[in-house]
């Protein structure tokens, strides 16, 4: 059986002009009976043409997306566009509001739960928002992302290998268009589930980004995030004028050896910095043991020549975190 969404819109998608106002969904809690979760939504509508869905902290603690969309939906109105702009700044309003990655309320991962389920958890019910009524709208959909609290990255935008390789085509000019520093040809860790995985299924044009992280954004990452909008909607011809371009680096990811992965615990110390180009056998970290003096600490190295893009943030970490991440020049 087929369940409707519980949330609905307070503001109208179809007719022309600028609309602020949320996504109601009614969540029964002991602070409030009859309570419900408001999560904030930007419609721009200027007649007949593309339709962009611009996400961020679908993950609660990663903060350029956030800033940068709430930018965008204070100024939209004030730009010539055509078409229609939906400007989502915190599609998981539970977690950003408990800077957390996951939910607060059912401790789900947004981006794991999709299709999502209308019937299911308060993440499920987003996630089924977003699979039945927000995604079918859009021809292009930017996500933005970063390392949150656990990791960090250098800025890159990036799309996926599809097999559907038209779309991969159209994905890679977009991406190439946001002009992130780097642009990568992303390999996911785990795909199931994922926001990213349900729109690319739907055909539609998909990027996303890694701005830094550590649980902060950066005046250089913010920045990144706010030109690289203008240039998805400039390249879908929402907003007129030309891209805003400097030089990237265009990188793969081609198998696991891209990811460094922990074996041991302990006190981790890097002995290389994001950005650095790295070699074969190049040891770019070390995890100390810290509960006896006296041991050497754990080396861990590259398994391909390439460039140190992303790397575990805090200082300790446990058995299977993923170290480091290395991706390919192309």
């Amino acid at each position: 059986m087929t369940h409707a969404s519980p949330i609905s819109a307070t503001i109208d998608f179809d007719h022309d002009g600028v609309r602020h106002g949320f996504l109601k969904l009614p969540h029964s809690h002991d602070g409030s009976a009859w309570g419900s979760i408001m999560i904030p939504i930007t419609v721009a509508r200027n007649g007949d043409g593309p339709t962009a869905l611009l996400t961020g902290a679908n993950h609660g603690d990663e903060y350029e997306g956030p800033l940068a969309l709430f930018d965008l939906a204070r100024s939209i109105g004030d730009q010539d566009f055509t078409g229609r702009v939906i400007i989502v700044p915190l599609m998981n309003t539970p977690a950003f509001h408990a800077a957390r990655r996951t939910s607060p309320i059912d401790g789900r991962n947004l981006n794991r739960v999709f299709p999502g389920d209308a019937a299911g958890t308060v993440t499920e019910k987003i996630a089924d928002y977003f699979q039945r009524v927000l995604l079918p709208m859009a021809d292009y959909v930017l996500d933005f992302h970063s390392g949150g609290k656990t990791l960090d990255f250098v800025p890159f935008c990036a799309s996926h290998v599809l097999d559907d390789k038209a779309n991969q085509d159209r994905c890679a000019a977009a991406m190439k268009a946001f002009n992130a520093p780097y642009s990568v040809t992303l390999l996911e860790v785990d795909n199931v589930g994922m926001y990213d995985t349900a729109a690319e299924e739907m055909g539609k044009v998909f990027i996303s980004t890694e701005l830094g992280g550590g649980g902060t954004a950066r005046a250089e990452t913010v920045a990144v995030a706010r030109k690289g909008v203008r240039n998805l909607l400039k390249h879908a011809g929402i907003l007129d004028g030309p891209l805003e371009e400097a030089a990237t680096i265009h990188l793969d990811m081609p198998d696991g050896r891209c990811f460094v992965e922990a074996t041991s615990v302990g006190l981790l110390e890097f002995c290389v910095e994001l950005g650095d180009a790295v070699t074969a056998g190049q040891c770019v970290a070390r995890i100390h043991d810290v509960h006896r003096t006296g041991g050497e600490p754990t080396e861990y190295h590259s398994q391909l020549d390439g460039i140190f893009i992303g790397r575990h943030f805090p200082g300790l970490i446990a058995m299977g975190d993923i170290v480091a991440v290395i991706a390919v020049p192309t």
